[in-house]
């Protein structure tokens, strides 16, 4: 049977994850699979690599796993969503929600994924488009969210918000986040959103220091439309997806957001529940 190809997706920034890496690498050989690392890295570990602009190399993973923290789990997310590669993250830093284990654990994961032990879970992901006219001249995608924020000025952000087409509210506020459920741990939270499950396709939108008394997060079906207007005589926005300026926003343009045509497929390979994930790393000191 022919070996399983496992893209690594490293933080190299991360001290710990340089000092484990290679470790990590022959770890992988031990449990009949191929490692491979990005082409700049991967002739200093004797393996294979991988060239992130090109998609056959990509669709020749069979997984993936991301070693750092959740910032690296999403960029790696970024990457492997339109090819549906399934995929996990290995934490290395403080909070790591999204990842699927603890390094100290590594070892027994391996040795799962190598022998098949183990289940998918999809995510479902928003798609923004930055429309001009008729034209539309920038797409994006995000696992966790799109945030529509004021640019380098410090005004705040004034914009229109419709649902389906139909007005649905103003805004004037430092932002507004549209987050998935597995992004509602994230800014979303910070800014006073609610805890969603993570398999629910929905989107949950949160003003971020909002200059009204009444202003709430809520909470929509992901297959609504979106659309967010600047208000006339606003000050330059700025798109970003999963925490990466996309674009900016002027009041000529505006912002439709939908549910993304991709998927993450997450690889289980514990059985660790997500109530009981929240209660462990959200309440603890850290």
């Amino acid at each position: 049977m022919k070996a399983k190809r496992l893209g690594i997706f490293p933080n190299m920034t991360k001290e710990k994850v340089c000092a484990e890496l290679q470790k990590f690498v022959e770890l992988c050989r031990e449990q009949g699979l191929v490692p491979l690392l990005p082409k700049d890295i991967c002739d200093e570990y004797q393996c294979e690599g991988y060239d992130l602009q090109n998609a056959d190399a990509l669709q020749s993973l069979d997984f993936a796993v991301s070693l750092g923290g959740d910032g690296t789990l999403l960029k790696m997310a970024g990457y492997l969503a339109p090819y549906g590669i399934p995929a996990f993250g290995v934490n290395f830093g403080k909070l790591g929600f999204l990842a699927e284990i603890e390094y100290p654990r590594i070892r027994k994961a391996v040795m799962k994924l190598g022998r098949g032990d183990y289940i998918i879970e999809s995510r479902a992901l928003l798609q923004a488009q930055v429309i001009q006219g008729e034209e539309c001249v920038a797409t994006t995608h995000a696992l966790n969210d799109l945030v529509l924020a004021k640019g380098a000025f410090s005004k705040m952000a004034h914009m229109h918000m419709s649902i389906n087409g139909k007005p649905s509210g103003s805004y004037a506020a430092d932002g507004l986040i549209v987050a998935t459920a597995t992004g509602s741990t994230a800014y979303s939270l910070s800014a006073g959103g609610p805890l969603v499950q993570p398999e629910l396709e929905v989107s949950v939108i949160t003003p971020v220091c909002a200059h009204s008394l009444t202003a709430r997060a809520l909470i929509i079906p992901m297959s609504e439309v979106i659309d967010l207007k600047p208000m006339v005589g606003s000050e330059e926005m700025m798109l970003a997806a999963d925490g990466e300026n996309v674009a900016p926003v002027t009041e000529a343009t505006h912002v439709r957001i939908a549910k993304s045509p991709y998927k993450m497929q997450f690889i289980r390979l514990t059985s660790r529940d997500y109530y009981q994930t929240w209660q462990q790393k959200l309440m603890r000191n850290i």
